[in-house]
């Protein structure tokens, strides 16, 4: 029998509200996550999105600007699209690099004893929470004497004068790009660890009666398929951070580096949000760098949901 659409409708949202009744007990527990996430997650972006059609400078009221903030952005600001290219570089080295560089240490740190796993554990994971790390580079490749670098450079007579590697637009990326793989093993890394550590080892053994023969067809075939879901979520860390890459560049080379040679969107969003006060156009920044970054992770969950096929 053919009921009409809106009697269906009518039926489905019957239907709906009755299973939403039903469960009405585990929406009142997940209720204060969900109001919180919305409150300081979704609403922020929603009103940057709006803001960003505006001309807004923090002390007067918004005022509607429609596309001219984003006509700006990719028509007149050089030094931004300078910051995407930058950008773009940086995440296609450090979203894979950072990514597969977790996925092989906790894969090794895995096939180690418990009590060295947990040693080695805390000596990968030490550089992404220290306050320091950034002080330790910084006098390693300092441009004077004192520098470690320069200094044994020069005793080994490779160089006559020290180098200005955090001034040198030649060696700036190449370094921002060492520490940011050096400190990446963070929160994606300790759940691939984990991910690890919780895979039954009977798969194993019925992969071998099936026909696995070798270390990397278990990997392949079962372990991989098997931590999907940490595996993308530690991808999506890595990526968030391979785009958010901004501070470890104030850090190590100041704010303007030569030449913009390692200038970010997140080191320009920072400029004009933090430093100018011209919000509206900061959150045109923002919202293309949000773009970007959802891009990216919708690309990384295909290529990851196409592991072990």
């Amino acid at each position: 029998m053919d009921y009409p659409a809106g009697r269906l409708a009518a039926s489905r949202r019957e239907g709906l509200g009755r299973r939403i009744w039903k469960s009405r007990k585990s929406y009142l527990f997940v209720a204060p996550y969900m109001i919180l996430f919305f409150i300081f997650t979704v609403l922020p972006v929603l009103i940057a999105v709006g803001l960003s059609f505006t001309s807004f400078n923090v002390l007067e009221s918004p005022e509607w600007a429609g596309m001219s903030n984003y006509l700006r952005l990719f028509f007149q600001d050089s030094v931004f699209l300078t910051g995407v290219k930058n950008t773009l570089f940086l995440a296609l080295i450090l979203g894979p690099g950072g990514y597969l560089f977790s996925l092989a240490c906790a894969w090794f740190i895995n096939e180690l004893s418990p009590k060295v796993r947990a040693l080695v554990t805390l000596i990968f994971y030490a550089p992404s929470i220290s306050g320091n790390v950034y002080l330790i580079w910084s006098v390693m490749f300092s441009g004077d004497d004192y520098g470690y670098v320069n200094s044994l450079l020069t005793k080994m007579g490779l160089i006559q004068k020290p180098i200005q590697f955090l001034q040198d637009p030649q060696y700036i990326l190449l370094i921002v790009i060492v520490v940011s793989l050096w400190v990446s093993l963070g929160t994606g890394f300790l759940s691939l660890i984990a991910a690890f550590q919780g895979i039954d080892k009977s798969y194993y053994e019925a992969g071998a009666i099936d026909g696995i023969r070798n270390r990397w067809q278990e990997l392949w075939f079962i372990t991989l398929p098997l931590i999907r879901p940490q595996m993308l979520f530690s991808a999506v860390m890595s990526i968030t951070s391979a785009f958010n890459v901004g501070a470890v560049v104030t850090a190590l080379c100041g704010y303007p580096t030569t030449d913009y040679a390692a200038h970010t969107i997140m080191n320009h969003l920072t400029d004009y949000g933090l430093e100018r006060f011209e919000m509206g156009y900061a959150c045109a920044i923002a919202v293309v760098l949000f773009c970007m970054m959802v891009g990216a992770n919708l690309l990384a969950k295909h290529m990851i949901g196409k592991v072990g096929e």
